[in-house]
C-alpha cells in the first residue's frame, strides 16, 4: 500500500510496558494464605489455587496445566515439581493435594498422557483461567494483587534467573521485576507499610 501511495509513512511506537502497581499489604496476604490452608468452608480446589498463587506466584494459566505426576512425596516431605525444580510444600498444602488426587477419577483408556491435578468440567481438559479468576474473586481471594506480592517477595530473595525458572516467567520479565525491586519499590512498599502500626 505504501508503494502505491495509498498511505503515508507510518511510525509504529512500541507499547510501553507497564510495571505492576497492585499489591497486597502483608497482613492481607498472610490472612488470605491462612484461609487457603485452613478454611474448610472453601472448596478444596479454590484453596489449592489460592495457596499456589500466594506461595509460589504461579499464574492461573500455569496452575490449570499442573499434572498429578508433578506432585510427589519423599519420606516426610512433599514436593511439587515446577519446571524441573522440586519445590517443598507446606504440610497443609501437601495434604490438600493428597486429598485432591485421591478423589480424581481414574484415567480412562486410551489414557491421556496428562492427568490434570485440577481438571475442568470436561474430562482431560484444563479449567478456563478467566472463569477461575472470577471464582477466586467471588471467594474473596483475588489473584493479581496476590501474585504480584508473592513475586515481589521472591524477586527480593532470589536471583531473577531462578525466579524465571521456578515461577514460569520469561527471563526478561524476571529481570524487569528485579529492576523494579531494586530501583522503584514505591508502590510495593507503600502498600506493605499500610499493614504496619
Amino acid at each position: 500500500m505504501h508503494a502505491r501511495h495509498i498511505v503515508r509513512d507510518l511510525e509504529i511506537h512500541p507499547r510501553p510496558r507497564q510495571l505492576p502497581g497492585t499489591f497486597q499489604d502483608e497482613a492481607t496476604h498472610q490472612a488470605e494464605l491462612r484461609r487457603c490452608l485452613t478454611d474448610t468452608g472453601l472448596p478444596p480446589p479454590v484453596r489449592i489455587f489460592g495457596a499456589l498463587v500466594r506461595l509460589y506466584a504461579l499464574s492461573l494459566t500455569r496452575i490449570v496445566e499442573l499434572t498429578t505426576d508433578q506432585f510427589h512425596r519423599e519420606a516426610e516431605a512433599a514436593y511439587l515439581t515446577l519446571d524441573r525444580h522440586p519445590v517443598l510444600l507446606p504440610p497443609a498444602l501437601a495434604t490438600l493435594l493428597d486429598e485432591q488426587i485421591a478423589q480424581l477419577p481414574a484415567p480412562q483408556p486410551p489414557q491421556d498422557h496428562r492427568h490434570l491435578l485440577l481438571p475442568g468440567a470436561v474430562p482431560g481438559r484444563p479449567r478456563n483461567p478467566v472463569g477461575l479468576a472470577d471464582q477466586m474473586k467471588h471467594h474473596g481471594l483475588p489473584v493479581r494483587a496476590a501474585r504480584n506480592t508473592a513475586l515481589m517477595e521472591a524477586i527480593t530473595d532470589l536471583p531473577p534467573i531462578v525466579v524465571a525458572g521456578l515461577f514460569g516467567i520469561s527471563p526478561a520479565t524476571a529481570h524487569r521485576w528485579s529492576q523494579l525491586a531494586g530501583n522503584s519499590l514505591a508502590p510495593y512498599l507503600a502498600t506493605r507499610q499500610r499493614s504496619r502500626p
